[in-house]
Protein backbone atom coordinates (compact mmCIF):
# COMPACT_ATOMS: atom_id res chain seq x y z
CA UNK A 1 0.00 0.00 0.00
CA UNK A 2 1.15 3.31 -0.96
CA UNK A 3 1.36 5.96 1.46
CA UNK A 4 2.77 9.61 0.74
CA UNK A 5 3.58 12.25 3.38
CA UNK A 6 3.39 16.51 2.19
CA UNK A 7 4.21 19.24 4.13
CA UNK A 8 3.33 23.28 2.21
CA UNK A 9 5.14 25.72 3.74
CA UNK A 10 5.38 29.20 2.47
CA UNK A 11 8.06 29.11 0.13
CA UNK A 12 8.56 25.08 -0.23
CA UNK A 13 6.12 22.15 0.20
CA UNK A 14 7.85 18.88 0.92
CA UNK A 15 7.06 15.12 0.07
CA UNK A 16 7.85 11.72 1.91
CA UNK A 17 7.78 8.45 1.67
CA UNK A 18 8.97 5.44 2.72
CA UNK A 19 12.26 3.92 0.56
CA UNK A 20 12.50 0.61 -0.88
CA UNK A 21 14.80 0.09 2.42
CA UNK A 22 12.25 0.96 4.88
CA UNK A 23 13.18 4.48 5.67
CA UNK A 24 11.47 7.63 5.23
CA UNK A 25 13.26 9.49 2.43
CA UNK A 26 12.24 12.86 0.26
CA UNK A 27 10.39 12.73 -3.20
CA UNK A 28 12.04 14.12 -5.81
CA UNK A 29 10.29 15.68 -8.44
CA UNK A 30 11.01 17.68 -11.69
CA UNK A 31 11.40 21.38 -10.94
CA UNK A 32 11.93 20.61 -7.16
CA UNK A 33 15.10 22.55 -5.78
CA UNK A 34 17.34 20.04 -3.95
CA UNK A 35 17.36 19.97 -0.54
CA UNK A 36 14.36 21.90 -0.24
CA UNK A 37 11.56 20.54 -2.47
CA UNK A 38 8.66 22.48 -4.75
CA UNK A 39 8.98 25.79 -4.49
CA UNK A 40 5.48 27.18 -4.24
CA UNK A 41 4.26 28.65 -7.20
CA UNK A 42 3.89 32.60 -6.95
CA UNK A 43 0.08 32.80 -7.74
CA UNK A 44 -0.31 30.08 -4.64
CA UNK A 45 2.00 31.76 -1.78
CA UNK A 46 -0.20 32.67 1.24
CA UNK A 47 -2.76 30.02 0.08
CA UNK A 48 -1.63 26.22 1.88
CA UNK A 49 -4.61 24.89 0.45
CA UNK A 50 -3.16 25.99 -3.43
CA UNK A 51 0.29 25.10 -2.79
CA UNK A 52 -0.86 21.45 -1.49
CA UNK A 53 -3.23 20.90 -4.16
CA UNK A 54 0.00 22.21 -7.17
CA UNK A 55 2.18 19.68 -5.37
CA UNK A 56 0.02 16.41 -5.30
CA UNK A 57 -1.18 17.44 -8.87
CA UNK A 58 2.94 17.60 -9.76
CA UNK A 59 3.03 14.20 -7.99
CA UNK A 60 0.55 12.49 -9.84
CA UNK A 61 1.87 13.89 -13.29
CA UNK A 62 4.98 10.91 -12.50
CA UNK A 63 3.42 8.47 -9.68
CA UNK A 64 0.34 6.89 -9.22
CA UNK A 65 -1.80 8.07 -6.30
CA UNK A 66 -1.21 6.87 -3.36
CA UNK A 67 -3.55 4.61 -1.10
CA UNK A 68 -3.41 7.03 1.85
CA UNK A 69 -1.88 10.95 1.96
CA UNK A 70 -1.30 12.22 5.42
CA UNK A 71 -0.85 16.58 5.64
CA UNK A 72 1.42 17.50 8.23
CA UNK A 73 -0.68 21.06 9.61
CA UNK A 74 0.44 23.65 11.62
CA UNK A 75 -0.85 23.38 15.02
CA UNK A 76 -1.99 27.08 14.75
CA UNK A 77 -5.32 27.10 13.50
CA UNK A 78 -5.05 23.08 13.29
CA UNK A 79 -8.52 22.75 12.68
CA UNK A 80 -8.97 24.82 9.85
CA UNK A 81 -5.45 24.02 7.95
CA UNK A 82 -6.98 19.86 8.53
CA UNK A 83 -10.07 21.24 6.98
CA UNK A 84 -9.31 22.74 3.89
CA UNK A 85 -6.18 20.46 3.28
CA UNK A 86 -9.04 17.53 3.05
CA UNK A 87 -10.71 19.89 0.69
CA UNK A 88 -8.18 20.68 -1.69
CA UNK A 89 -6.54 17.18 -1.80
CA UNK A 90 -9.71 14.96 -2.28
CA UNK A 91 -10.79 16.58 -5.47
CA UNK A 92 -6.76 17.11 -6.64
CA UNK A 93 -6.85 13.55 -8.03
CA UNK A 94 -5.84 12.99 -11.68
CA UNK A 95 -6.57 9.44 -11.89
CA UNK A 96 -7.88 6.56 -9.62
CA UNK A 97 -10.17 6.70 -6.89
CA UNK A 98 -9.20 9.86 -4.60
CA UNK A 99 -6.68 8.80 -1.36
CA UNK A 100 -7.86 8.77 2.48
CA UNK A 101 -6.59 12.24 3.65
CA UNK A 102 -5.54 12.51 7.20
CA UNK A 103 -3.60 15.24 8.73
CA UNK A 104 -1.18 15.36 11.86
CA UNK A 105 0.12 18.75 13.38
CA UNK A 106 3.66 19.63 12.81
CA UNK A 107 5.04 18.67 16.67
CA UNK A 108 3.72 15.47 16.36
CA UNK A 109 5.10 14.27 13.36
CA UNK A 110 8.00 15.83 14.31
CA UNK A 111 8.47 13.69 17.29
CA UNK A 112 7.24 10.62 15.80
CA UNK A 113 10.48 10.85 14.05
CA UNK A 114 12.23 10.91 17.41
CA UNK A 115 10.22 8.15 18.65
CA UNK A 116 10.99 5.99 15.92
CA UNK A 117 14.67 6.55 16.14
CA UNK A 118 14.24 5.87 19.69
CA UNK A 119 15.29 9.73 20.76
CA UNK A 120 12.28 10.13 23.03
CA UNK A 121 11.74 9.20 26.54
CA UNK A 122 8.72 10.11 28.49
CA UNK A 123 8.61 14.06 29.16
CA UNK A 124 7.71 17.62 28.10
CA UNK A 125 9.88 18.69 25.00
CA UNK A 126 9.46 21.69 23.16
CA UNK A 127 8.54 21.29 19.21
CA UNK A 128 10.41 24.61 17.29
CA UNK A 129 8.74 24.79 14.01
CA UNK A 130 11.50 27.84 12.09
CA UNK A 131 10.09 28.72 8.84
CA UNK A 132 10.09 31.75 6.44
CA UNK A 133 7.35 32.86 7.84
CA UNK A 134 6.67 32.35 11.11
CA UNK A 135 8.20 30.46 14.48
CA UNK A 136 5.81 28.15 16.02
CA UNK A 137 6.87 26.78 19.79
CA UNK A 138 4.23 23.95 20.97
CA UNK A 139 5.24 22.10 24.11
CA UNK A 140 4.22 18.32 24.30
CA UNK A 141 3.69 16.10 27.37
CA UNK A 142 4.82 12.50 26.33
CA UNK A 143 3.76 9.28 27.99
CA UNK A 144 4.34 5.84 26.46
CA UNK A 145 1.07 5.81 24.69
CA UNK A 146 -0.07 9.49 23.73
CA UNK A 147 1.46 13.20 22.73
CA UNK A 148 -0.38 16.11 23.54
CA UNK A 149 0.26 19.95 23.01
CA UNK A 150 0.13 21.05 26.49
CA UNK A 151 0.43 25.39 25.23
CA UNK A 152 1.49 26.88 22.07
CA UNK A 153 2.38 30.05 20.44
CA UNK A 154 3.83 32.02 17.49
CA UNK A 155 5.76 34.33 16.67
CA UNK A 156 4.52 35.62 12.81
CA UNK A 157 6.02 39.04 11.80
CA UNK A 158 4.35 41.10 8.97
CA UNK A 159 7.51 40.39 6.27
CA UNK A 160 8.13 36.67 7.70
CA UNK A 161 10.39 35.40 10.22
CA UNK A 162 12.90 33.94 8.51
CA UNK A 163 11.88 35.64 5.04
CA UNK A 164 12.20 38.54 7.21
CA UNK A 165 15.46 37.53 8.52
CA UNK A 166 17.10 37.28 4.50
CA UNK A 167 15.66 40.28 3.36
CA UNK A 168 17.04 42.05 6.09
CA UNK A 169 20.73 40.48 5.14
CA UNK A 170 19.78 41.09 1.80
CA UNK A 171 19.05 44.68 1.80
CA UNK A 172 21.50 45.60 4.11
CA UNK A 173 24.23 44.12 1.35
CA UNK A 174 22.81 46.09 -1.08
CA UNK A 175 20.74 43.39 -3.11
CA UNK A 176 17.13 43.15 -3.83
CA UNK A 177 15.25 40.63 -1.26
CA UNK A 178 13.76 39.10 -4.58
CA UNK A 179 13.18 35.70 -5.76
CA UNK A 180 16.13 34.95 -7.54
CA UNK A 181 18.81 36.40 -4.59
CA UNK A 182 16.56 34.63 -1.81
CA UNK A 183 18.19 31.59 -3.51
CA UNK A 184 21.12 32.66 -4.46
CA UNK A 185 21.04 33.02 -0.25
CA UNK A 186 20.55 29.42 0.15
CA UNK A 187 22.63 27.52 -2.28
CA UNK A 188 25.55 29.51 -0.37
CA UNK A 189 24.97 28.76 2.75
CA UNK A 190 24.47 25.12 1.71
CA UNK A 191 28.09 25.22 0.18
CA UNK A 192 30.41 22.09 1.90
CA UNK A 193 31.74 24.35 4.51
CA UNK A 194 29.85 27.46 4.47
CA UNK A 195 28.05 26.70 7.95
CA UNK A 196 31.78 26.09 9.84
CA UNK A 197 32.87 29.37 8.08
CA UNK A 198 30.27 31.12 9.54
CA UNK A 199 30.39 29.97 12.60
CA UNK A 200 33.93 30.78 12.97
CA UNK A 201 34.00 34.74 11.27
CA UNK A 202 30.60 35.48 13.73
CA UNK A 203 32.84 34.49 17.05
CA UNK A 204 35.90 36.09 15.61
CA UNK A 205 33.76 39.16 15.06
CA UNK A 206 32.26 38.57 18.85
CA UNK A 207 35.53 38.96 20.03
CA UNK A 208 37.16 41.29 18.06
CA UNK A 209 34.50 43.59 15.97
CA UNK A 210 36.66 46.23 14.68
CA UNK A 211 39.31 43.42 12.79
CA UNK A 212 36.09 41.12 11.99
CA UNK A 213 32.91 42.84 11.54
CA UNK A 214 33.78 43.85 7.96
CA UNK A 215 34.79 40.05 6.69
CA UNK A 216 32.65 38.47 4.44
CA UNK A 217 30.92 35.68 4.98
CA UNK A 218 28.93 35.08 1.73
CA UNK A 219 29.17 36.31 -1.64
CA UNK A 220 26.24 37.02 -3.41
CA UNK A 221 25.44 38.92 -6.87
CA UNK A 222 29.48 39.94 -6.31
CA UNK A 223 28.41 41.43 -3.09
CA UNK A 224 29.73 40.43 0.22
CA UNK A 225 27.62 39.42 3.57
CA UNK A 226 29.69 40.88 6.05
CA UNK A 227 29.94 39.17 9.98
CA UNK A 228 28.52 42.30 10.93
CA UNK A 229 25.54 42.54 8.93
CA UNK A 230 24.76 38.86 10.13
CA UNK A 231 25.15 39.91 13.51
CA UNK A 232 22.25 43.04 13.08
CA UNK A 233 20.04 41.27 11.89
CA UNK A 234 20.65 38.18 14.10
CA UNK A 235 17.88 39.64 16.76
CA UNK A 236 15.20 39.24 13.94
CA UNK A 237 15.75 35.44 14.85
CA UNK A 238 16.45 35.38 18.01
CA UNK A 239 14.47 37.74 19.85
CA UNK A 240 11.14 35.87 17.81
CA UNK A 241 12.38 32.73 19.23
CA UNK A 242 12.56 34.32 22.88
CA UNK A 243 9.56 35.45 23.06
CA UNK A 244 7.84 32.14 21.40
CA UNK A 245 9.90 29.96 24.20
CA UNK A 246 8.57 32.41 26.88
CA UNK A 247 4.96 32.25 25.93
CA UNK A 248 5.00 28.46 25.65
CA UNK A 249 6.96 27.51 28.20
CA UNK A 250 6.60 30.10 30.62
CA UNK A 251 9.10 30.55 33.90
CA UNK A 252 10.07 26.82 33.43
CA UNK A 253 11.90 26.98 30.88
CA UNK A 254 13.90 23.58 31.10
CA UNK A 255 11.82 21.41 28.22
CA UNK A 256 14.34 20.14 25.94
CA UNK A 257 13.99 21.94 22.21
CA UNK A 258 13.28 20.33 19.04
CA UNK A 259 14.10 22.20 16.41
CA UNK A 260 12.32 21.83 12.98
CA UNK A 261 12.01 24.41 9.54
CA UNK A 262 14.17 25.49 7.21
CA UNK A 263 15.63 28.26 9.52
CA UNK A 264 16.50 25.52 12.01
CA UNK A 265 19.87 24.98 9.99
CA UNK A 266 20.72 28.77 10.42
CA UNK A 267 23.91 27.83 12.99
CA UNK A 268 24.56 30.81 14.94
CA UNK A 269 20.90 30.05 16.65
CA UNK A 270 22.39 27.15 18.41
CA UNK A 271 25.15 29.31 20.56
CA UNK A 272 22.05 31.70 21.41
CA UNK A 273 20.16 28.97 22.80
CA UNK A 274 23.51 27.08 24.59
CA UNK A 275 23.86 30.58 26.15
CA UNK A 276 20.40 30.58 27.87
CA UNK A 277 20.94 27.09 28.97
CA UNK A 278 18.03 25.52 26.48
CA UNK A 279 18.98 21.80 26.19
CA UNK A 280 18.31 20.44 22.33
CA UNK A 281 17.22 16.99 21.21
CA UNK A 282 19.22 16.11 18.21
CA UNK A 283 17.56 14.27 15.34
CA UNK A 284 19.09 11.11 14.18
CA UNK A 285 22.16 11.97 12.21
CA UNK A 286 21.88 13.52 8.94
CA UNK A 287 18.62 14.72 9.19
CA UNK A 288 17.96 17.74 7.76
CA UNK A 289 15.58 19.90 10.41
CA UNK A 290 13.81 21.08 7.29
CA UNK A 291 12.57 17.73 6.25
CA UNK A 292 11.99 16.25 10.14
CA UNK A 293 8.07 16.89 9.90
CA UNK A 294 7.59 15.29 6.76
CA UNK A 295 10.04 12.36 6.94
CA UNK A 296 7.89 11.67 10.65
CA UNK A 297 4.82 12.00 8.87
CA UNK A 298 5.94 9.71 5.94
CA UNK A 299 6.53 6.72 8.81
CA UNK A 300 3.21 7.26 10.24
CA UNK A 301 1.62 7.30 7.22
CA UNK A 302 3.56 3.70 6.08
CA UNK A 303 1.72 2.37 9.46
CA UNK A 304 5.76 2.16 10.97
CA UNK A 305 4.88 4.74 13.92
CA UNK A 306 1.82 5.23 15.92
CA UNK A 307 1.49 9.10 15.54
CA UNK A 308 0.32 9.08 19.21
CA UNK A 309 -1.89 11.80 18.76
CA UNK A 310 -4.29 10.82 21.49
CA UNK A 311 -5.14 12.33 24.83
CA UNK A 312 -2.77 11.34 27.99
CA UNK A 313 -5.21 11.20 30.57
CA UNK A 314 -8.43 9.36 31.96
CA UNK A 315 -11.92 11.54 32.19
CA UNK A 316 -14.36 10.53 35.30
CA UNK A 317 -17.68 12.10 35.88
CA UNK A 318 -19.55 12.04 38.97
CA UNK A 319 -22.17 9.64 38.98
CA UNK A 320 -24.77 7.66 41.97
CA UNK A 321 -25.27 4.45 42.44
CA UNK A 322 -28.37 2.82 44.95
CA UNK A 323 -26.47 -0.38 46.78
CA UNK A 324 -28.40 -1.83 49.47
CA UNK A 325 -30.95 0.77 48.77
CA UNK A 326 -29.13 3.50 49.82
CA UNK A 327 -27.28 6.25 47.12
CA UNK A 328 -23.70 5.85 47.11
CA UNK A 329 -21.32 8.81 44.98
CA UNK A 330 -19.11 7.17 42.85
CA UNK A 331 -16.91 7.99 39.92
CA UNK A 332 -18.11 6.54 36.49
CA UNK A 333 -14.68 6.23 33.76
CA UNK A 334 -15.80 7.68 30.35
CA UNK A 335 -12.53 7.26 28.42
CA UNK A 336 -9.06 5.65 29.41
CA UNK A 337 -5.70 7.50 29.01
CA UNK A 338 -4.60 7.31 25.16
CA UNK A 339 -8.45 6.63 23.78
CA UNK A 340 -9.21 9.99 22.68
CA UNK A 341 -8.69 11.49 19.40
CA UNK A 342 -8.53 14.28 18.22
CA UNK A 343 -11.21 14.44 15.45
CA UNK A 344 -12.34 10.66 16.28
CA UNK A 345 -15.78 9.57 16.79
CA UNK A 346 -16.53 9.53 21.00
CA UNK A 347 -15.07 7.04 23.45
CA UNK A 348 -18.10 5.90 25.84
CA UNK A 349 -17.83 4.70 29.50
CA UNK A 350 -17.77 0.78 29.35
CA UNK A 351 -18.24 -2.13 31.63
CA UNK A 352 -17.22 -5.50 30.26
CA UNK A 353 -17.02 -4.41 27.39
CA UNK A 354 -20.09 -3.31 26.55
CA UNK A 355 -21.49 0.32 27.18
CA UNK A 356 -22.76 1.43 30.49
CA UNK A 357 -26.21 2.89 30.88
CA UNK A 358 -26.87 5.98 32.84
CA UNK A 359 -30.27 8.01 33.83
CA UNK A 360 -30.06 11.79 34.09
CA UNK A 361 -31.41 14.12 37.31
CA UNK A 362 -32.69 17.67 36.32
CA UNK A 363 -30.76 20.78 38.14
CA UNK A 364 -28.22 18.25 39.34
CA UNK A 365 -24.45 19.63 38.69
CA UNK A 366 -22.23 16.93 37.54
CA UNK A 367 -18.11 16.85 38.47
CA UNK A 368 -15.94 16.09 35.63
CA UNK A 369 -12.40 16.04 36.18
CA UNK A 370 -9.33 14.28 34.29
CA UNK A 371 -6.81 12.20 36.10
CA UNK A 372 -3.04 10.78 35.46
CA UNK A 373 -3.16 7.05 36.01
CA UNK A 374 0.67 7.30 36.73
CA UNK A 375 0.96 9.92 39.48
CA UNK A 376 -2.58 10.21 40.32
CA UNK A 377 -2.50 13.94 40.41
CA UNK A 378 -5.98 15.15 38.99
CA UNK A 379 -7.50 18.33 37.58
CA UNK A 380 -11.35 19.62 37.51
CA UNK A 381 -13.57 20.58 34.75
CA UNK A 382 -16.64 23.25 35.31
CA UNK A 383 -19.45 21.25 36.50
CA UNK A 384 -22.19 20.68 34.23
CA UNK A 385 -25.87 20.88 34.34
CA UNK A 386 -27.67 18.01 32.14
CA UNK A 387 -31.24 17.81 31.27
CA UNK A 388 -32.91 15.26 33.54
CA UNK A 389 -34.62 12.57 31.72
CA UNK A 390 -37.86 10.25 32.74
CA UNK A 391 -37.41 7.30 34.99
CA UNK A 392 -37.08 4.93 31.92
CA UNK A 393 -34.63 6.46 30.09
CA UNK A 394 -31.27 5.63 29.64
CA UNK A 395 -28.37 7.23 28.15
CA UNK A 396 -24.84 6.05 26.83
CA UNK A 397 -22.21 8.74 27.91
CA UNK A 398 -19.23 9.49 26.39
CA UNK A 399 -16.64 12.37 25.43
CA UNK A 400 -15.73 13.67 22.39
CA UNK A 401 -12.47 15.62 20.85
CA UNK A 402 -12.06 18.17 18.42
CA UNK A 403 -9.16 18.68 16.31
CA UNK A 404 -8.57 22.23 18.23
CA UNK A 405 -8.46 20.29 21.43
CA UNK A 406 -12.04 20.96 22.63
CA UNK A 407 -14.23 18.12 24.56
CA UNK A 408 -18.27 17.71 24.85
CA UNK A 409 -19.50 15.49 26.85
CA UNK A 410 -21.99 13.53 24.55
CA UNK A 411 -25.52 11.62 25.86
CA UNK A 412 -26.55 8.91 23.38
CA UNK A 413 -29.99 8.20 23.87
CA UNK A 414 -30.50 4.04 24.51
CA UNK A 415 -33.83 4.40 22.11
CA UNK A 416 -34.57 6.58 19.31
CA UNK A 417 -33.17 9.96 19.43
CA UNK A 418 -29.76 12.24 18.16
CA UNK A 419 -27.12 12.21 20.84
CA UNK A 420 -27.12 15.35 23.22
CA UNK A 421 -23.10 17.47 23.23
CA UNK A 422 -22.87 19.64 26.27
CA UNK A 423 -19.01 21.67 26.21
CA UNK A 424 -16.25 20.59 28.37
CA UNK A 425 -14.01 23.37 27.31
CA UNK A 426 -10.10 22.55 26.26
CA UNK A 427 -9.39 19.21 28.04
CA UNK A 428 -5.63 20.46 30.34
CA UNK A 429 -2.69 18.41 28.40
CA UNK A 430 -0.35 18.78 31.37
CA UNK A 431 -1.99 18.10 35.00
CA UNK A 432 2.32 17.95 36.14
CA UNK A 433 2.94 15.84 39.08
CA UNK A 434 2.30 18.48 41.70
CA UNK A 435 -1.34 19.06 40.98
CA UNK A 436 -3.88 18.50 43.62
CA UNK A 437 -5.59 15.04 44.09
CA UNK A 438 -10.00 16.36 43.35
CA UNK A 439 -12.66 14.60 44.83
CA UNK A 440 -15.62 13.66 43.19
Amino acid sequence: MTALAIDAGSRYVRLARLAPGGGPEPVGLPGAVPGEGLPVPEAARGDRAAALRTAYDAYLRHHDAPARLLVVVPQHDRAGHARRAAEALTTAHARGPAPDVRTLATPHAVLALLRHTGGLAPGRYAVCDLGAAAAEVSVCVVTPGAVAVAAASRHAPDDGYGAGFDAALLTRSGLTPDDDTRRALAAVRAEPGAGRRLALVLDRAARDPARFETTAVHHIAGRPVTAGTVRAALPLLTDGLDRALAEALGPARTAPLALAGGVARFGPLRPHLDAAGLPLTAFPDGTDPAHAAVLGAALVAAGRVDPADRYPYELWIGAHRTEAGRPTDRELLISAAGTLEPGGPPVYAEADGRRVGVRTAPGRPVRVRVTDPASGAGAPLSPLTLPGGGETDRFHVGVRLAVDGTAALVLHPLGAGPPGAFPLGTLPADIGTDSKEVGP
